[in-house]
């Protein structure tokens, strides 16, 4: 498959999906306009105080993540390739009255699309990695944005968990060190499962956590920490149970699994 292929298939999709996601539960908009942060505790605390320091949210869909931080006291830009999401993003930033730059791009284009501006801290969120075919590109894009000194926060699914059955969240079935490229056709979002939708290909690649781990090295960046985590956002298996914290875990007295992962590495 080639890259325009992908590409336009997976922009279709995200471009449909962006007024479901605004409108549905999911993201809760309005308890995000009410104040609400959608920064994890464990991000927040990985990635440290961030009050005054340039950040650029790399693929930030409509940006509720990317305005958390700016509510934090960062001075954020959100890049994203779906325009729709981009234009919702600025709207929710001028209604709320918060100070954020958002552009429309491919994340491979974004040095030139960011005008070669260099940042403190690129940020990255959970699944924004099963886009990308090469992640060896996508390291070397994050070390031209960062500033030296600079680093570089990844937080992300990890990728054994995609091996893991659907139901029983315990038989692999499907090959780790498959990258892909996998073309699924789904109907919905996994935001709202029921929504009829047109644009239901997508073409998705699987990174194993070496090959992310050796892409950001190989880029130049000092990896400081890689921390995995046994605790996801959302109901992954379905024999995962919600914690008082919101977050779904492995029952207790059952042998725990890698579920997330995240990691900072510095620009020298």
């Amino acid at each position: 498959m080639t890259e325009p292929d992908w590409r336009r298939l997976n922009r279709a999709r995200w471009d449909e999906r962006v007024p479901l996601h605004v409108a549905g539960p999911f993201y809760d908009i309005e308890g995000f306009r009410s104040g609400r942060d959608t920064i994890r505790a464990f991000e927040y605390n990985e990635v440290g105080d961030v009050t005054g320091r340039h950040l650029v949210h790399l693929q930030c869909h409509f940006g509720l993540d990317t305005l958390s931080w700016a509510r934090r006291g960062a001075r954020v830009t959100g890049l994203d390739f779906s325009a729709p999401a981009v234009d919702q993003a600025r709207a929710l930033a001028a209604e709320l009255g918060l100070d954020a730059r958002f552009v429309t791009a491919d994340v491979h284009d974004a040095v030139e699309a960011l005008g070669g501006r260099t940042y403190e801290i690129v940020y990255t969120g959970l699944g924004s990695l099963v886009w990308l075919p090469d992640v060896r590109r996508w390291a070397q894009v994050v070390t031209a944005l960062l500033r030296p000194g600079g680093f570089l926060y990844l937080a992300e699914f990890h990728p054994f968990a995609n091996t893991l059955d659907e139901a029983d969240g315990r038989t692999v079935t499907a090959d780790y060190f498959d990258a892909g490229p996998h073309v699924w056709t789904e109907p919905g979002s996994y935001a709202d499962r029921s929504s009829p939708t047109r644009h239901n290909t997508s073409v998705q690649f699987e990174h194993g956590l070496g090959t992310v781990v050796t892409a950001i090295a190989e880029a130049g960046l000092r990896v400081e920490f890689l921390r995995e985590h046994d605790a996801t956002l959302f109901e992954r298996f379905e024999t995962l149970e919600r914690g008082p914290d919101g977050m779904f875990r492995v029952p207790a007295g059952r042998p725990r699994i890698p579920l997330m992962y995240s990691l900072r590495a510095r620009k020298p």
